[in-house]
């Protein structure tokens, strides 16, 4: 067994904890949850902090619970949030738990023996629970005042749009305070963990669980992850980065990690890798040797895409990247299909053109200039193939009169012109 709080600590993911934590988990196996909330059918890496605090908790001896809100998911969290949450169907809020219990099995080592992980849904001791007898028996003992006082409540009755609170999310707090009480008198689970925008809801679950029972629980909670830029982390240009290959490939995750910046790399690493302290700060030296070999984002992005895909989809991602920045071959090109080149060029200017036109030919400058508009003009097109700062499928345009014809196709549809190093068009040819 070893000190977990001390494992948050020095990879700087701590942020709250209750007094007499540390000294509780060390006395031996202790029994701890998170909550997943169910908003969509996967998580993603804004949710990688909790499932790594699970990795570390169960790897440090203890047994995770990990749960997901069935329940709670129906409505709403109003922590960190300044507007009410669309509430789930019923046929929504199953799909996405179906995801989210596929997804947490990557991560953990369920089963029913030890230190195994299990998933538990609060629906299963929710669902039933009529509102008057709730409020008689659990409610009774959490005072309105107490529960104003929390931030995440203060915070939305304070807030400029003056939309307020509702009713329903008001409750969040109590019924996640519930969740601990019935995990802690139930499963013995004496610890619940969370982001820090969480510990108003965590601590009221070890106030209901002293007042009701006069037991005594646990709280820690981790650090938000932010941006060194002050941008949300987790968000692109196109949105949320998913663990779902289907909602963000693998290509995509990969080069979201490797274009983290230096201030970041060097959090980020200790907070989302299984590395040692030893190895971290070996890679650092070399990293800080010579920065434009980008050693730490490169360590980073391939440990966390094997741990969230496969290696496969790292090897699919690493010559994605080749292909497209480096000197990879057409041959890759080749073994995607027209759903993952639309995928690698997705944010890349595309133009489409009719594959008759090219039945008969067309030189470079008129199918860069006139067909496209990759180029305002055929003398612009022919200047800069000239000086040799044009490709088209990966070689050199020689010159503006250079004739291509369908079976210059990649895939039987798709040209890819090149202009400078960086500059990428996808012709489309339907």
């Amino acid at each position: 067994m070893t000190n977990f709080v001390e494992e948050l600590r020095w990879r700087g993911m701590l942020h709250d904890i209750m007094p007499n934590t540390e000294e509780k988990l060390n006395e031996g196996m202790t029994a701890g949850y998170i909550g997943f909330d169910p908003t969509a059918d996967s998580l993603h890496v804004g949710h990688l902090t909790q499932i790594m605090t699970l990795i570390h908790f169960q790897r440090a001896g203890h047994k995770p619970y990990a749960l997901v809100g069935g329940a709670t998911g129906m409505v709403g969290d109003p922590s960190g949030k300044s507007d009410e949450r669309n509430l789930l169907t019923n046929e929504t809020l199953a799909k996405n738990l179906q995801g989210i219990k596929d997804q947490l099995s990557r991560f953990l080592n369920f089963g029913d023996t030890g230190n195994d992980a299990v998933m538990v849904n609060n629906a299963d001791w929710l669902k039933d629970y009529h509102f008057l007898d709730f409020i008689r028996d659990i409610g009774k003992h959490i005072t309105v005042n107490y529960m104003m006082a929390k931030d995440s409540v203060k915070k939305r009755l304070e807030g400029d749009g003056g939309a307020g609170l509702s009713f329903t999310e008001f409750c969040y707090q109590l019924i996640q305070g519930y969740d601990f009480y019935y995990l802690w008198k139930n499963n013995n689970c004496l610890l619940q963990m969370g982001g820090s925008d969480q510990w108003g809801n965590i601590v009221t679950g070890t106030e209901l669980i002293r007042r009701k029972d006069s037991g005594t629980a646990y709280a820690i909670t981790t650090q938000l992850i932010k941006k060194a830029d002050g941008t949300k982390f987790g968000k692109t240009e196109s949105g949320a980065v998913w663990l779902d290959a289907a909602k963000t490939s693998p290509y995509k995750f990969y080069q979201f990690w490797l274009n983290a910046s230096d201030d970041d790399v060097k959090k980020w690493i200790r907070i989302f890798t299984l590395k040692t302290k030893a190895e971290i700060e070996a890679l650092e030296v070399a990293h800080d040797a010579a920065p434009h070999l980008r050693i730490l984002q490169k360590a980073l992005a391939e440990d966390i895409t094997i741990k969230v895909h496969s290696e496969e989809a790292l090897e699919t991602a690493i010559k994605t990247s080749e292909f497209l920045f480096g000197n990879g071959s057409l041959e890759f090109f080749a073994t995607l299909n027209n759903e993952q080149v639309m995928e690698i060029f997705e944010g890349i200017p595309q133009y489409q053109i009719a594959k008759t036109d090219l039945e008969n030919g067309l030189d470079a400058s008129t199918l860069l200039a006139e067909q496209t508009k990759i180029f305002t003009s055929k003398g612009e097109a022919k200047k800069l193939i000239q000086g040799g700062g044009v490709s088209m499928n990966k070689e050199k345009i020689k010159d503006g009169s250079t004739v291509y014809h369908t079976a210059n196709l990649l895939n039987n549809r798709f040209l890819i012109v090149q202009k400078g190093k960086k500059n990428y068009f996808l012709i489309i040819a339907d």
